[in-house]
C-alpha cells in the first residue's frame, strides 16, 4: 500500500499565490509518476499537473499551465504543486496522486490513478 498526505492549503486572495506538498509512502513503484487532480464544488475531479520519476517530464491542465508548477523531490518522494495568480475558479479541493505510469496519469482520466491522498482545501477569494 501507498500513502499519500496532502499538506498547504487554506484561504488566499485573488492574485495570490500558494504552495501545497504531498508525501508518499509505503510501497511506492520506483517509476511511479504523481501529480494533482482537484474537485470543485458541485463538480467532478479533474487534472490539474503531472510529473514523470525523474521529474524531467511535466504535463498541465491547460487553464493551469502557465500558473503553476509541478515539482518534485525523488529522494524525499515528495511532490510540490506552486500555485501563482490564483483565481476564485481555483477553489477546490486539491487531491495528490501517484500511478506507476506517467502515460496513464496525463490522460487526466480521475479512474486512472491507482493511489490517492485525502485531499487539502484550497479556496480563492475574489
Amino acid at each position: 500500500q501507498v500513502q499519500l498526505v496532502e499538506s498547504g492549503g487554506g484561504l488566499v486572495q485573488t492574485g495570490d499565490s500558494l504552495s501545497l506538498s504531498c508525501v508518499a509512502s509505503g510501497r511506492i513503484v520506483e517509476t511511479s509518476a504523481m501529480g494533482w487532480f482537484r474537485q470543485a464544488p458541485g463538480k467532478g475531479r479533474e487534472f490539474v499537473a503531472a510529473i514523470s520519476w525523474s521529474g524531467s517530464s511535466t504535463y498541465y491542465e491547460t487553464s493551469v499551465k502557465s500558473r503553476f508548477t509541478i515539482s518534485r523531490d525523488t529522494k524525499k518522494n515528495t511532490v510540490f504543486l506552486q500555485m501563482n495568480g490564483l483565481k476564485p475558479q481555483d477553489t477546490a479541493v486539491y487531491y495528490c496522486v501517484l500511478d506507476p505510469a506517467f502515460v496513464d496519469l496525463i490522460r487526466g482520466d480521475p479512474s486512472e490513478p491507482e493511489y490517492w491522498g485525502q485531499g487539502t482545501q484550497v479556496t480563492v477569494s475574489s
